[in-house]
Parts: C-alpha cells; structure tokens; sequence
C-alpha cells in the first residue's frame, strides 16, 4: 500500500535536492534508523532500500518512527490539511487544530462533523494514513518540542499549552518518543519567571509568500483600537476563554516564515491562538498546488505570474467580519471601516492591557449588539436590523462560524436571516471559516474582470469558476487585484 500520494519519483528528486518547495510535503522514514525526517533534512543521505515516504508528520509516527532531532519536524511549513480531500476531513482537521482531542473523546469529534467514529476512522486512512488520534497525538507533541525549543516557557506551561492532560502524560510521552524527558532539551537554557504572559513563535511557509498584499489587505480594513497594521505588522486584541490578551504577527527578514507574539496570561489559550492565526495568515497554503491548479485558465495565469505567492486573508473573529461585511454591503471600503470604528468604539469593552500598543478595544460581543441602537453610529435601519438579526441568531445558536462546517450549510443558515445574501454569505465563508472554495460570483467587480470586454452574468461566471474548484476563493483574490 502507498504511503504517500505524491509519486516516490518525484519525492526521491526532491530528497535528493533538499527541495524547499515540498517541505512539510511529505516526510522521509528510515527504516534502518526508526527516524523520519523533512525533505530538506541535512543529515546524509540513507539507502534508497530503508527510504519510506509519508504525507504526514502524523502517518510516520503512525508507523512507529519517531521525529529528527536534526532538522525538527515541528519547525516545517504546512499541516495534515493540505491532504484532506474532502470537507469531512478537512473539517475534523481544523477541529483537532483546535484541540478537539486533547480534553474530547474521538465520539465527541465524529458527532460534531455528522459521522461516525468507525466511518471517520476510515476516511482518515484513506486520505492521510493515519488516525484521528495519531493526528492529534503528533500535533501535541510537535507543538510541544516547537515550544521547547523555540520559547523559555515554563516546562508546566508548555505541558498545559500543548494540550496534555497532565505532566506526566507529557513526560510519558516524550520519553517515549525522543527517549528523554522535556527538561533534557532545556539543559543549559533558563526558563522564563513563571509569571511572564509572553512568547515568540516562528510559524513557516512555504515560499513565495506575498505577505505585503496581506498586511496592506489588512490595513485598508482595520478597525481602529481592535486592531494596529502597518507595512510591517499586524497586532490585535482577542479573547480566549473569556480572558483578554493581543498578538502581533510579523515577517522574519531572510527566513520563509511570520513571528508570532502572544501576550496572554492562560497557557491554555496558547495553542488556540497559534491555530487560528495560522488559519488567518494563511501559512499551511501550499503554492505550487495552487498554480498547478489554477495555471490552466488562460484569465488566472498572467496573474498567477504576476502576483506569486497570493494567500487566502482571513479573519480572527466570526461575528466580527460578518458585522464588517454587512457594514462593507453597498458602501466604499473606507465607509465600512469608519462604521466599524464607531461601532467598536461604542460597544466594545476597553481593554487597557492593550493601550499602549494600539489595541485597547475587545470587538463587542453577539451579547452587546443585539439590542444596541446603531442607527445612531450612522448606520442605515436596514443593516442596522441585520447586525442585530446576526447577533440574535448566534445567541439563539442557529448561526454558528465553525470552522469545521460545510460551506453549504454555512451558507444555507447565514442566507435565512434577513438582510444576508449569497455574495455576503460566500464572503464571510471565504475569510471567517478560510473556505478554499467560497466564491462570490454575483460581485460586480468579478463578474467585469472575468469578462474582459464585457461584464459577466453569474451564472456566467458561476460555469467558468468551476474548472478553478476548489480553490476558487484565491481566484477571487487575484482578480480582485486585476481590477
């Protein structure tokens, strides 16, 4: 049986190589060692007769062999979810991303994603090569070594950031694998004060990276006070398990990856925060599968050419870009954001933590808009009646902006209240839940720049978008920037 679906030719180039472009790809497993490695690994090469190939971190482990220490398979760009083929998996992912599995049970995970467990046990063969729980059980431990050797976290915070249960199944589980305790890999280095609430991550990708269209995205829509953008940056205000906190991502001069700074007081929150910045910024994106994907459009090449490295912008919060994208319907970008100020200004809570770098604003909550009167921030009746009507519907839960769920449902439940159509529902898809395959094929400005001399209708557009499934939300992005 493959253990991989790339074709072993083309991983034996790139082994060979040390090729970056198929980093996080796919791992090398020897068997003569029980060790597997990254293609860009720079330990000598082994016997083609003990090489074994893998997709994932998760489905090498799976197999009994155990990470390199050389070149840290925590530290590769990309996670299991570039290999997902279906949205049942790919939306289990995000949910173990999340930490599903470190306090749930595998039960709970199939219930959430409709199936259940043996079926969801299969499908994570087929497509990864692994199971839910090993997934789940690599992601903890790479997440751990990441934060071992990356931060000076205390070795109890990193067990409780990681999303062990306790310190000794953290313990159990690194002599397992590496063959020593955590506290090994901390010899000679001092821990942080126990105290501090702040830490540095490098979170990868794989290049080319347009991270100055992201930022520049990002700043024409900031929302003053929530969040800081410069050409540089980009920082915010959040909450995690109803505590406060701020993070600021950057680029690394020189290095094909973002810095990640996280001020918050809950080593719990830690890994939540991680995955949905990675979501956010987009890193797991893997560009060459989106050109080869997207380079047979004779609209779509010249701009792949010309724009390398486009990613997907996402959004921290839910409820918050649906609010912004009802206050975007009909109006200029600039108009949305003076709105979204007032509205953040109005009803957010301060947050003085955050003051002195630019945040000092948490977004108001479902709680705080549903009764508000936001005709007097300007605000028309009718969006007004709809922000209210968002709010409402999460409270009552038959709105929810779960990453895990079918972008048909998403849009069937956003479509029902008053005031959302299927342009708004696809564009809140696209950004909140980061669907690949989210189009909003009524917007004019598509409908004109895919049409060239003339302006598409949307059904038009709807039969021409299919050939650029299912990453027609990035075929969105580049033909925004044509226009």
């Amino acid at each position: 049986m493959p253990t991989t679906s790339l074709d072993p030719r083309i991983c034996d180039q790139a082994r060979l190589t040390r090729d970056a472009r198929f980093d996080g790809l796919f791992y090398i497993a020897v068997t003569s060692t029980g060790i597997y490695c990254r293609p860009v690994c720079p330990a000598p090469s082994p016997r083609a007769k003990n090489i074994r190939y893998y997709d994932s971190a998760a489905a090498a482990s799976a197999a009994g062999f155990r990470p390199c220490l050389r070149c840290r398979p925590e530290a590769a760009p990309g996670s299991p979810l570039h290999r997902a083929k279906s949205e049942l998996v790919a939306g289990a992912l995000r949910l173990i991303e999340q930490g599903a599995l470190d306090a749930g049970s595998l039960p709970e995970l199939a219930a959430r994603v409709g199936v259940g467990e043996r079926h969801l046990r299969r499908v994570f063969a087929e497509e990864l090569g692994a199971s839910p729980l090993d997934v789940a059980a690599t992601r903890r431990l790479l997440f751990a070594k990441q934060l071992l050797s990356e931060t000076a976290m205390p070795i109890a915070r990193i067990a409780e950031a990681s999303g062990y249960a306790s310190l000794r199944r953290f313990n159990a589980a690194f002599v397992a694998t590496y063959g020593k305790p955590p506290r090994e890999f901390r010899r000679g280095r001092a821990a942080a004060d126990a105290g501090a609430h702040e830490l540095v991550l490098r979170l990868p990708y794989r290049a080319p990276y347009d991270v100055e269209h992201l930022l520049a995205f990002y700043g024409r829509r900031t929302i003053p006070g929530v969040e800081a953008v410069d050409e540089r940056s980009y920082r915010r205000s959040v909450v995690v398990d109803g505590v406060p906190g701020w993070f600021d991502v950057a680029a690394i001069p020189g290095d094909d990856a973002l810095a990640l700074r996280v001020h918050h007081p809950s080593s719990s929150a830690v890994g939540a925060i991680v995955a949905r910045v990675r979501r956010m910024f987009d890193v797991d994106a893997d560009p060459r599968a989106l050109e080869l994907a997207l380079r047979g459009s004779d609209l779509l090449r010249p701009l792949i050419r010309r724009w390398p490295g486009q990613r997907l912008p996402g959004a921290w919060d839910g409820f918050e870009l649906a609010v912004r994208a009802v206050l975007g319907q009909q109006v200029s970008v600039a108009a949305a954001r003076t709105f979204a100020a007032r509205v953040a200004a109005t009803y957010g809570t301060p947050y003085a933590d955050g003051e002195a770098h630019g945040v000092g604003v948490l977004f108001p909550t479902p709680e705080r808009l549903v009764e508000a009167p936001l005709e007097q921030q300007g605000i028309i009746r009718a969006r007004a009646s709809t922000i209210r009507g968002l709010a409402r519907a999460v409270l009552d839960g038959r709105l929810a902006f779960r990453a895990e769920q079918p972008l048909a449902a998403f849009e069937r439940d956003l479509v029902a209240l008053r005031g959302i159509g299927a342009w708004t529902a696809h564009y809140i898809a696209m950004r909140a839940l980061a669907q690949p395959d989210a189009f909003p094929a009524a917007d004019l400005i598509l409908r004109r720049a895919a049409g060239g001399s003339r302006t598409l209708s949307t059904r038009e557009l709807e039969r021409l978008s299919g050939e650029w499934r299912p990453w027609r939300a990035y075929a969105v992005m580049l033909l925004w920037r044509s226009s």
